[in-house]
């Protein structure tokens, strides 16, 4: 009965802790809104997983890292510039990272999956997941947002 009584704790946890992984990208609170069949259509699977699902890509996995020229940083869900090159930098963590975004490009909130405080950003148009922000950045602004490149899309200057 003991036994019974964690396993069904430990899943109620697992699914509380992973409620709002579906979070900004499922609220429909943004100025884009498509049904997920719509989503599905314009995004590969790897895109729609990170995007809509929060799911994170692999480190070292995105040629979006390595991209050294200038240019601007696009949602892949709805095309807003939200990161300029100039702003990108090396972090050696294997997703691309910049230390700040476009004005009024991003959204951030609270994300408390994986037994950990940390936030998420997300496109402020459609509600994409970009990844998340640590206060571990260089100057000017100590911060690093943390990027998966299959949600972005690069448009050279």
């Amino acid at each position: 009965m003991l036994r019974r009584t964690v396993l069904t704790g430990a899943a109620a946890l697992l699914g509380l802790a992973t409620l709002g992984r579906r979070g900004a990208a499922a609220t429909g609170r943004f100025e884009i809104t498509l049904t997920e069949e719509e989503w599905r259509a314009r995004l590969s699977p790897a895109a729609y997983a990170v995007l809509r699902e929060e799911d994170t890509e692999r480190p070292f996995t995105s040629p979006l890292n390595d991209e050294k020229r200038a240019g601007a940083f696009h949602c892949a869900g709805c095309d807003l510039p939200a990161y300029a090159s100039q702003a990108k930098y090396d972090s050696g963590t294997g997703w691309p990272s910049f230390w700040q975004a476009l004005p009024d490009a991003v959204g951030t909130k609270e994300d408390n999956t994986l037994f950990t405080t940390r936030t998420e950003v997300h496109c402020r148009r459609c509600g994409g997941h970009f990844g998340h922000i640590f206060d571990d950045g260089p100057e000017p602004t100590g911060k690093r947002h943390c990027l998966n490149g299959v949600a972005l899309r690069f448009q050279p200057a």
